[in-house]
């Protein structure tokens, strides 16, 4: 699991079929403290999440496979929750 921050959102008109219906985020991973942490990447989201929201995503196969209850897809990342902001 790591922390990352939604920055976009992303459409396609060709996608695999197992996306079909799920949402998808740009999302920056984040380091320790709260810097970029390589490339922006591409996340499923069923949560809700939002640009500007941080996230906690994971690049676990299985909990992605358990999360789409599909074998083969093509993602790498899931969201698995949202970061509650501090006030």
């Amino acid at each position: 699991m790591q922390l990352a921050r939604v920055v976009g959102r992303a459409t396609a008109t060709a996608k695999h079929p197992s996306l079909n219906g799920w949402r998808l985020l740009i999302v920056q991973p984040l380091d320790q403290e709260k810097q970029p942490d390589g490339d922006p990447q591409i996340a499923i989201c069923e949560l809700g999440s939002s640009t500007g929201d941080e996230v906690m995503i994971t690049a676990d196969g299985s909990t992605i496979r358990d999360m789409m209850k599909v074998e083969n897809s093509p993602v790498r990342f899931a969201v698995l929750g949202q970061i509650d902001p501090q006030s």
